[in-house]
């Protein structure tokens, strides 16, 4: 679905992403890992449109990704930060239906998706009427997930969703969110620090290190066969030594390995 050709970018002189290229396929879950300042983040941003390459260039369904195109590419698009990222003027239904109200929608098909989304994300519809203050940080972050489903994009990205969330709450939207991706068959890229937020969710996961991929694959591939011995020391840090060990107890298959993605 997407391509990025040997993009790059440097803020002020200083290289953020160094010449990067990746595949993001169709109808599956990408994770983007790796320590503070390692470009995860930027990288997201330039798929969403938000930052532009130095060089490079990135490819949707095989078309550029140009000024007059960027419109409709965001349309096709979900795109949800930390804490949800909403509009405290706004009620959570204000908020869940803005672009829905911007693009001329009518109250009855906006009414018949909030139901549907208020079921999805299993948010009682008597909290769309509150304000994000109102609300708890898990209670915001599903809002921010209707918003990003709200025009049903092909395309869902999340930056840190579940970082600043306490890890009960953080279990349980990972749960909700996995159930998600599976049901709706999105294409999603997410970023995390956390390997084991990135063995739940992940069908590949792209490593990076001061700006560049230094390993992608399955997450297995990353604990068989780590690509140098910085892979191993990352995977070492999380406090998971025996990671195969762990995944072994938790079940036959690594990706049923739910203990796992809790901090």
């Amino acid at each position: 679905m997407l391509t990025l050709r040997n993009v790059t970018k440097s803020y002020s002189g200083q290289v953020v992403l160094q010449p990067t290229t990746l595949e993001i396929p169709p109808g599956a879950t990408t994770v983007l890992i790796g320590p503070s300042g390692c470009g995860k983040s930027t990288l997201l941003r330039m798929i969403a449109g938000l930052v532009t390459p130095d060089g490079g260039e990135i490819l949707a369904d095989g078309r550029p990704v140009a000024p007059d195109s960027l419109p409709e590419l965001r349309r096709r698009l979900g795109y949800v930060i930390q804490d949800g990222g909403l509009f405290p003027h706004l009620s959570a239904r204000g908020n869940v239906t803005l672009m829905a109200r911007h693009l001329g929608w009518e109250k009855e098909r906006i009414g018949r998706r909030l139901e549907e989304l208020c079921d999805l994300a299993r948010l009682p519809s008597a909290w769309l009427d509150r304000y994000p203050v109102q609300l708890s940080g898990g209670q915001r972050q599903r809002v921010g997930i209707m918003r990003a489903l709200f025009l049903d994009p092909e395309l869902l990205l999340f930056d840190e969703p579940l970082g600043a969330l306490d890890p009960l709450v953080r279990y349980e939207l990972q749960e909700d969110l996995r159930r998600i991706f599976r049901s709706l068959q999105k294409t999603v890229v997410l970023v995390t620090h956390d390997l084991g937020e990135a063995q739940f969710f992940a069908d590949t996961v792209v490593l990076l290190r001061a700006g560049r991929i230094v390993q992608q694959g399955k997450f297995m591939d990353l604990v068989d066969a780590p690509a140098d011995p910085d892979v191993s020391r990352f995977l070492e840090a999380q406090r998971l030594p025996d990671l195969r060990g762990a995944l072994l107890l938790a079940g036959s298959s690594p990706s049923r390995a739910p203990e796992l993605h809790s901090p």
